[in-house]
């Protein structure tokens, strides 16, 4: 199995679709990233303050697999790190197949507990056509499948960079699937 790592970290102060990428990032315990427009304790996500702004923000770092770029690109649609929102890109880490309640160690000190799957939502087409039917479908079963990462909440804080290894601890069982926040 390949390491888990950072390979790349985005923020932007502003409620665009893409963040730009970055030398480093900072994660703040109980707030999300340093200078992003979804820092705060309550949600920042204009949907979600629309409906209730007094909920606990759980979407304070978005986290995305760089394989899930390399599977978009395969089918010809051309993502960087951070153009899907992203906060954080990994590699060698099955985000989606991570339990709620995990913790992601980032770096030499940030800590992110594993809150829940992304959402993706129309905007995703926005951005890119045809982009929303690669990251949202549904299985044999019927139910809803998200593939466009996982949200989190920062449990310690610390700078991240691209090149920090990941260190993953799951949370006691029995374990509970991702579900979207």
């Amino acid at each position: 199995m390949n390491a888990a790592v950072v390979t790349a970290v985005a923020r932007d102060e502003g409620h665009n679709f893409s963040k730009p990428s970055q030398d480093s990032i900072r994660l703040l315990a109980g707030l999300g990233v340093e200078g992003d427009a979804h820092l705060g304790v309550t949600v920042k996500h204009r949907s979600r303050v629309a409906q209730d702004p007094t909920q606990p923000n759980l979407r304070q770092v978005h986290l995305i697999h760089s394989e899930l770029h390399d599977e978009l690109r395969a089918s010809g649609h051309r993502v960087a790190p951070g153009e899907m929102g992203e906060n954080v890109t990994t590699r060698g880490v099955d985000l989606l197949g991570l339990p709620v309640g995990t913790l992601l160690r980032l770096g030499d000190a940030a800590v992110v507990e594993v809150t829940g799957l992304r959402n993706p939502c129309a905007q995703i087409d926005n951005f890119q056509s045809g982009l929303l039917k690669r990251v949202l479908g549904r299985n044999e079963a019927g139910d809803l499948v998200r593939l466009a990462g996982i949200m989190g909440v920062v449990r310690e804080s610390g700078e991240v960079r691209p090149g920090d290894g990941i260190r993953i601890e799951l949370p006691a069982e029995p374990h509970r699937p991702l579900d979207r926040v």
